[in-house]
């Protein structure tokens, strides 16, 4: 699923990530942890091809068999669009949409025909609870509803890996424990992969595999 290789990343004259090496299997959720400053945002925003590695020899990001490091910036675009859902901590809903309409702005990038963007967006939205939600607004809705409405926009395009980044650190306990275990349901029920980048122990411990950063590097 995701195969990279040599990942570096340096701002200035400060070296970030220092030849990250690491293999993600198809329907693996992996946990990133460690101290703020680590690299964990940074490698995660390469990964998820947001930002781009220093060019090396060695480098190499391999996401569902296509070398995205050899992508010029519109293709990259489409390829993510089509292949790659994010999460952030802060839900990134717009405000003058609803949450159906949020949902449903990465299918209408990707030209999907209106009726079937909003049949699937409708669908998903059900799934996850909110299918008497979808004509509000964000500030309508509670901190978990706006992230649920964001983990609905993220997973719209059918994408093989989904990215989340500190999901649960703006949710109270009881809807962070809640979006935690939707992670799985979601993998089981739709076959994603996911990489979390997170601070919460116990989300960290629930993963396939916890990869600890320190300094730039995974130990």
């Amino acid at each position: 699923m995701i195969k990279a290789t040599g990942i570096h990343k340096t701002f200035g004259s400060l070296e970030v990530l220092k030849g990250v090496d690491l293999t993600i299997g198809k329907g693996e959720i992996i946990s990133i942890v460690g101290t703020s400053g680590a690299g964990k945002t940074t490698l995660l925003q390469i990964l998820g091809t947001l930002d781009k590695a220093d060019k090396n020899k060695a480098l190499q990001l391999l996401i569902n068999n296509t070398e995205t490091s050899k992508l010029n910036d519109k293709e990259l675009a489409k390829f993510r669009n089509e292949h790659i859902g994010f999460i952030f901590q802060f839900h990134q809903l717009l405000p003058e949409f609803t949450a159906l309409e949020n949902v449903c702005i990465p299918a209408f990038i990707k030209s999907t025909p209106p009726k079937e963007a909003e049949k699937r967006a409708n669908e998903l939205l059900d799934f996850l609870g909110l299918s008497h939600r979808v004509n509000h607004k964000p500030n309508e809705l509670s901190g978990g509803e706006q992230q649920r409405v964001a983990v609905a926009r993220a997973l719209i395009n059918n994408p093989s890996i989904v990215f989340a980044d500190e999901p649960s650190g703006n949710l109270d306990s009881e809807s962070a424990d809640k979006l935690h275990n939707l992670f799985f349901e979601l993998r089981d029920t739709f076959g994603q992969t996911f990489v979390i980048v997170t601070h919460n122990e116990e989300l960290a411990n629930m993963a396939d595999r916890k990869l600890t950063m320190v300094d730039g590097n995974i130990i």
